[in-house]
């Protein structure tokens, strides 16, 4: 692939015109995407226009964001050349990373690896994932450093996600022995004494996100077998006391619902070559009125203690539906403006 670059000497904010060539026509098919939505995607992000002209790309602009256009392109076509698929969250992905770094000092040849192919992939039996913002890169190197890790922030930014996958994993190279899965079965308006069944049919509407994560990472068959055996356990916080969990992955999920002595207790539980990874979001708490947050309190009595990582998520890293992060911002502006 080659780029040519035509540049008016005298205005550095006039339009520039960067010529990008594609040797492999098929590949730049699947770069361009179905009625070329994929290129529509980068222009609407970085605002720049992009031509297709037989196996070249013109794009025109100003210099930044043609500049930035021009790397984004040039990832993805990496990426189809190492015969990976490219979907929408992968091209917002290395979108969000170029302008992560911008105007913080970072040279172009620093640029994060993980769309290359490096060692932030997460190979699970199904699919590899990549975390797709720099706060996400950053939570997969630690749950993959630190023994125990805290992912906090607002839904829909990959923490459970990630952790799941992490999980998944190490899991499957032998790091660990089993994964266990937790959450708080806290009453969100919802009663459990009403809905039918036996408590495991109370329990598992709670746990269903969870159960979601898994068939993601792990073939139907293969899943159902794991937990049958108890390689793979998915259980409520309360179960978890008087156990000590060694060799295993242990993730809480939703732990902003966690009291001050259910996180505790949940925290002891770390025994010789396990790791935890814990979730939530200290905005959407359950609890009944009065009743503190374990997360909360953890996250101010934990924030200096060596070997623990803490990763904080901002509506930036939401990767669910864009209108998700407008969503977002517009409560936290409305709860910045209410005290």
């Amino acid at each position: 692939m080659t780029t040519d670059t035509m540049t008016p000497a005298s205005n550095a904010g006039a339009p520039t015109d960067v010529v990008l060539n594609f040797p492999d026509n098929r590949l730049l098919i699947d770069l361009c995407g179905e009625f070329d939505k994929n290129l529509t995607q980068i222009e609407a992000a970085l605002q720049v226009k992009i031509i297709r002209r037989g196996n070249e790309l013109a794009l025109v602009g100003e210099m930044q964001p043609t500049a930035d256009a021009a790397q984004v392109l040039q990832q993805l076509y990496e990426r189809l050349e190492k015969g990976k698929d490219l979907e929408t969250g992968d091209i917002d992905g290395v979108i969000r990373m170029r302008q992560s770094v911008q105007g913080t000092g970072v040279r172009d040849g620093d640029q994060i690896e993980m769309f290359k192919g490096g060692g932030m992939e997460i190979r699970t039996r199904k699919k590899t994932v990549e975390p797709r913002t720099v706060t996400q890169g950053k939570f997969v190197q630690h749950l993959f450093e630190e023994e125990l890790v805290f992912g906090l922030g607002p839904a829909g930014t990959g923490k459970t996600y990630l952790a799941v996958a992490v999980a998944v994993s190490m899991f499957i190279d032998g790091l660990v022995d089993k994964i266990i899965l937790s959450r708080p079965a806290v009453e969100a308006g919802e009663r459990l004494g009403f809905l039918p069944g036996d408590m495991k049919d109370k329990v598992d509407p709670y746990m269903q996100p969870l159960y979601d994560a898994l068939n993601d990472f792990l073939p139907g068959k293969q899943l159902a077998k794991l937990i049958e055996e108890k390689q793979i356990e998915i259980a409520p916080l309360a179960f978890m006391r008087g156990r000590t969990l060694s060799n295993a992955f242990v993730v809480l999920d939703e732990a902003q619902n966690a009291t001050t002595m259910q996180m505790k207790m949940f925290l002891t539980r770390l025994g010789e070559g396990s790791r935890m990874a814990i979730t939530g979001d200290t905005s959407q708490i359950d609890l009944p009125r009065g009743v503190k947050s374990g997360l909360v309190e953890a996250e101010t009595v934990l924030r200096d203690v060596k070997g623990i990582g803490f990763v904080k998520f901002k509506a930036e890293d939401v990767v669910r539906h864009p209108m998700v992060a407008k969503i977002i911002k517009a409560y936290d502006a409305n709860s910045d403006r209410n005290g």
